[in-house]
């Protein structure tokens, strides 16, 4: 029955030509880390986001956005091409929030025309950080020397092993990381325009519920995928536009995910 099944499938381009005929919202996910290599790099999420646009059906493109952040350059190429792709072929950009909207997530969503997300999801995070630690204290107590090298005074100015080097970390805090929130920062001044509310607290990194986020202008208005397509753009029939696969990988979905989520469900409800 696989084997028939199987043989038999259509494979997932050929599925889509059935639709392409129709008027639709073109969605694409945003699902999850945006980081390079991933399925929300700016290459993929590029690549989709330009079939969404150059279909002559679709009447506007929607991203479904559920996505804690991620590396701000990969975020600047996908708003930089979300702005290039509005123009183009002159049709509205709407993002649409699930559960998070924050950080990098939040820096694509502003190329949109407009956001809209649940009165419970999480927006804003409008920031720039970068991770690091130290074990120096445990080394010293366990004994354990820091044998390392290197060329170039700050060269290893957030090595763990080795002694803070407040100066490394203040010119990388100017030059680095404060000049990428201005970027950000400006990027929000840009997409949002006069909609923004700005206070003490709008660039600080904090998030705001879908219900304040509404007030100081972070979005539009409340709203789900079917609401959004429904009410404001006047378009119920929705495509979704993803990397490639075939109709049997569609049906199934991830396995090794879905096993993944089911089996963690199983061992939090057992006593």
């Amino acid at each position: 029955f696989i084997y028939v099944a199987t043989d038999n499938m259509r494979s997932s381009e050929q599925f889509k030509e059935l639709n392409n005929g129709k008027e639709h919202v073109a969605v694409v996910k945003l699902d999850g880390a945006i980081m390079p290599g991933s399925d929300n790099s700016a290459e993929n999420m590029n690549a989709l986001l330009r079939l969404a646009f150059k279909n002559e059906n679709s009447n506007a493109v929607m991203i479904l956005a559920n996505s804690p952040g991620g590396s701000p350059v990969q975020s600047a190429l996908i708003n930089d091409e979300i702005e290039r792709l509005k123009q183009k072929y002159n049709k509205k950009a709407y993002v649409v929030v699930e559960d998070v909207c924050a950080s990098g997530c939040y820096y694509i969503a502003v190329a949109a025309d407009e956001i809209y997300a649940n009165q419970g999801s999480m927006l804003g995070s409008i920031g720039v950080r970068m991770d690091s630690f130290g074990f120096t204290g445990l080394m010293e107590k366990m004994g354990i020397e820091n044998r390392s090298m290197h060329a170039g005074d700050h060269k290893a100015f957030i090595d763990p092993f080795g002694a803070a080097d407040e100066e490394g970390r203040k010119f990388f805090k100017e030059r680095v990381l404060e000049r990428t929130h201005e970027q950000f920062i400006q990027a929000v001044r840009d997409g949002r325009g006069d909609r923004i509310k700005e206070n003490e607290n709008t660039y600080t990194g904090l998030v705001w519920l879908g219900d304040e986020a509404t007030e100081n202008g972070l979005i539009d208005g409340l709203g789900d995928i079917g609401s959004v397509s429904r009410d404001i753009i006047g378009t119920e029939k929705l495509r979704y536009y993803q990397t490639d696969k075939t109709i049997f990988e569609e049906l199934l979905g991830d396995i090794s995910t879905q096993t993944a989520s089911k089996l963690a469900l199983l061992l939090s409800t057992m006593q």
